[in-house]
């Protein structure tokens, strides 16, 4: 790749430069900011092969099958090399043409992949027998001398881990396990969730402790509020209590001073005239006034 930036100008080759290495590192972690970073890059050299190598496998990652496609085909004239083959093949299938994807698996250029590729292409044409429901097929498609090697490759664990997968949709349960498990013994770089797989077929149900936490939280926040809700009753209870006796006391204060006040108005105050002498009328103008007494004049 350097080379090929070589032939553009200096600061044109750094800006390229620089686009390429966030492609390259941000491709597994955030697949659509490295598709932008794919598409400044290509906009800048699109006649620099790794730079349509970096665009196709971009947008290969964002799901863009008819654009990766595309830009491995360029590649590909550009260079005219086959590295590519497997991973078209597969653009061909995420298109929804499996049967392509079978003919590019039994084409010419397959003999000129490399060992590497060529377990790429047998996990491709695998992939295309189970998307035409021919889950028995994928099953002998994936049977080879690298499925049956003991030594561990980086593409070990991933063909394994297809096999007993294709053996699972075949219905073949005892032999995927196996197969899961010998997945998992060479996935020394976590590619793969063979664990999972295993712990589903053994009805083991993983349980994460911070959800749990998270459920039983609002449980107790419940139990504390309606505790404080008890304790609010009973003080409440206990003041309404004590203002029951209090009104109670005040009540017998009062029935001792109105017993009192009728005993001293009993001893000394005098009797209101309410005879026919007392002027009926004499409170109209003022209707709050009590009637007064006629004296003689």
């Amino acid at each position: 790749m350097r080379q090929e930036l070589m032939s553009l100008p200096k600061t044109l080759a750094e800006d390229v430069a620089r686009n390429l290495v966030m492609v390259a590192r941000l491709l597994d972690e955030d697949a659509d900011l490295a598709y932008g970073y794919s598409r400044v890059a290509l906009r800048l050299a699109s006649r620099v092969a790794a730079v349509r190598e970096a665009a196709g496998f971009a947008s290969y990652a964002t799901e863009r099958y008819a654009e990766a496609l595309a830009e491995f085909r360029a590649c590909r004239r550009m260079t005219g090399t086959v590295d590519l083959w497997p991973v078209m093949a597969d653009c061909e299938r995420g298109m929804g043409r499996p049967e392509r994807a079978l003919e590019m698996a039994g084409a010419s250029e397959v003999h000129k992949l490399d060992r590497a590729g060529q377990v790429e292409m047998r996990l491709v044409a695998a992939g295309a027998r189970r998307d035409m429901g021919q889950n028995d097929a994928a099953v002998v498609t994936l049977q080879s001398p690298e499925l049956a090697s003991n030594a561990v490759h980086p593409w070990t664990a991933r063909l394994r881990y297809a096999y007993a997968d294709a053996l699972l949709a075949a219905g073949r349960e005892d032999e995927a396990r196996e197969w899961f498990a010998k997945s998992l013994e060479a996935d020394q770089s976590g590619s793969t969730d063979a664990s999972d797989r295993l712990a589903q077929l053994d009805g083991v149900a993983f349980v994460d402790a911070l959800d749990d936490a998270d459920d039983e939280q609002p449980a107790a926040d419940e139990t504390a509020a309606e505790d404080r809700d008890g304790v609010a009753d009973s003080v409440d209870g206990g003041n309404a209590a004590e203002d029951e006796v209090t009104e109670a006391a005040e009540g017998e204060a009062g029935d001792d001073e109105g017993r009192k006040d009728r005993e001293a108005g009993d001893a000394g105050e005098p009797d209101v005239d309410l005879t026919d002498e007392a002027d009926p009328t004499a409170f109209l103008d003022d209707p709050f006034k009590e009637p007064s007494k006629n004296t003689e004049g």
